[in-house]
């Protein structure tokens, strides 16, 4: 069972690796995140398409990934 947990643990890092680095940035360096930040915060989100299938496969990977590894910690 513990074998099991360790591989879908490390299956959940490489997606979540996978998923973070296929995101397009959204700052223009360090004035984008200052001047930009209301907007990304209250303004345009896309709700549609790769960036928000991205997202949400970027939220599902971190969430398998916090709940595998407490899981694995748990069990020892």
């Amino acid at each position: 069972m513990k074998t099991f947990l360790m591989i879908l643990l490390a299956i959940a890092s490489i997606v979540l690796i996978a998923s973070v680095l296929l995101q397009s940035g959204n700052s223009a360096g360090l004035s984008g995140s200052i001047a930009g930040g209301a907007e990304q915060l209250f303004g345009k989100k896309k709700s549609k398409g790769y960036e928000a299938i991205l997202s949400k496969v970027t939220t599902f990977g971190a969430v398998l990934f916090i709940v595998l590894a407490v899981v694995l910690v748990a069990m020892e």
